[in-house]
């Protein structure tokens, strides 16, 4: 027997949750599909869980360091299986609201499997079929692996695997320098282990300026991370009870070998598109994978939608929670609600944290924009100075012919807090003028604004 819905969601993140929510306080009888846990990767097995472990790691950092400001503190440790029994705690409590907030609903349904498409608007899960004219695709990544020779012979670690570890590391060597290999490099560093991380790249985060990147290498080795770019992992193999050895060729032209006792893959993310029947549906990918949408999220099926990180772009859970209201409008309100000119912004929670909105200094030179470029280090904030955080500095890109901001980066203390204040005028469509003679309270982080504002000068 097949069961009809108003709505099928396939994925219960930070997309598809509060979409079924409201559909079904809408009034409408909703599927909700998840074969593992409510919550999607951030909850699960990303932002809730690493920042939960990252607290802990800074906390670490400051007891270690505190002696800099005065404050003498006797010998430090970290207990893993503390650090880990906390983080599944408060997961488990954001899993449990989530559990509890789809039963309430009495017209949301949830089955426990994993979703197929066995026509355009038809699905089975389990032994059920369901159909509606309304399909939303909310399935999101995985890490991705490579054809490494010898990758098979050892248990290498990925970001879901790193947080079930409750012996620390000796030696964690990491395949890759960008977000999530630098978050999880600094922190068990910081809990204690000996960090390895190797980049093929000419930069860490390679999408961003370069200058923003050798700043963040910079404060990263002087914490005794040692970070080797335009690297290329050649292959691994077991060493024993010491744990593996890694063979890269390095950027002098040299091949060295590397012991570690494990081996973390954080090479980037795939998406979860390719066991999903969506040959059955004819619905469209492009080349990686990725499910393809027009500006309102639907695909070229008519009636079935993707969101979130399978369908490609930025990868970041605010984005895919973003995402619900554009389905949600076209489907309540039958409103169409363009994802193209959003203004994204993003952060990489490491010490000290990356901020980031709209477009880099090399995105807008690509674009062809004519450019006033505003730098200064973060040594240049009194507040940071008096909490000694004084790595990073602040960046802001402004379009030249008219003043508005195209994009900043701000690289330090709660510079993932900060750069949204700048994100305020860039909404507002306001130039970066009216933060450049403003009133800031003194002191603070976001007062660097003020001399950041003095140094805008006109680029070539």
């Amino acid at each position: 027997m097949t069961q009809k819905y108003d709505a099928i969601i396939i994925g219960s993140g930070q997309g598809g949750n509060p979409l079924a929510h409201k559909l079904a306080d809408a009034g409408w009888q909703v599927a909700l599909i998840e074969k593992e846990y409510l919550g999607g990767t951030c909850v699960n097995y990303g932002c809730t869980p690493t920042k939960t472990m990252m607290a802990s790691a800074r906390l670490a950092h400051y007891a270690r360091t505190a002696p800099r400001l005065g404050v003498e503190t006797g010998p430090i440790s970290v207990n893993l299986q503390k650090v880990i029994d906390r983080k599944n705690d408060i997961v488990h409590q954001w899993r449990q609201g989530q559990q509890e907030n789809t039963a309430s609903r009495p017209s949301l349904h949830l089955y426990r499997g994993h979703a197929r498409f066995t026509a355009p608007h038809t699905i089975a899960v389990n032994d059920d079929l369901l159909t509606s004219t309304h399909i939303i695709i909310n399935t999101g990544t995985r890490p991705r692996t490579i054809p490494l020779p010898g990758l098979d012979t050892i248990d290498y670690l990925t970001n879901r695997t790193i947080m079930q570890l409750t012996n620390l590391p000796e030696h964690l060597l990491v395949l890759g320098g960008s977000y999530i290999g630098l978050e999880f490099g600094q922190m068990f560093a910081r809990f204690g282990s000996r960090v390895t991380i190797i980049e093929r790249a000419k930069n860490i985060i390679s999408r961003e300026d370069s200058d923003v990147a050798q700043t963040l290498q910079d404060a990263l080795t002087n914490e005794g991370l040692t970070i080797h770019t335009n690297s290329q992992a050649k292959a691994v193999t077991p060493n024993g009870s010491a744990g593996l050895t890694l063979t890269i060729d390095t950027a002098d032209g040299t091949t060295h070998s590397i012991i570690g006792s494990h081996l973390l893959l954080a090479i980037g993310r795939q998406p979860n598109s390719d066991d999903l029947g969506l040959d059955k549906a004819g619905i469209e990918t492009d080349s990686r994978g990725y499910i393809k949408t027009d500006e309102f999220l639907q695909t070229n099926v008519d009636g079935v939608w993707a969101m979130g990180d399978v369908k490609g772009g930025p990868a970041f859970t605010h984005i895919a929670y973003d995402d619900h209201f554009t389905i949600y409008q076209a489907l309540i309100n039958q409103q169409q609600r363009s994802i193209a000119n959003r203004i994204i912004p993003y952060g990489l929670f490491t010490d000290p944290e990356l901020g980031r909105v709209g477009l880099s200094e090399k995105e807008a030179r690509a674009q062809g924009y004519k450019l006033k470029i505003g730098s200064i280090p973060m040594s240049w904030v009194a507040r940071a100075i008096e909490r000694d955080e004084t790595a990073g500095l602040m960046k802001i890109v402004i379009n030249a012919e008219n003043d508005r901001i195209l994009g900043a980066a701000i690289l330090g203390a709660e510079g993932a807090e900060l750069v949204q204040t700048l994100m305020a005028l860039m909404m507002a469509d306001a130039p970066y003028t009216i933060f450049e003679k403003s009133i800031y309270i003194h002191p603070t982080l976001t007062e660097g604004f003020f001399t950041l504002m003095d140094n805008v000068q006109p680029v070539d």
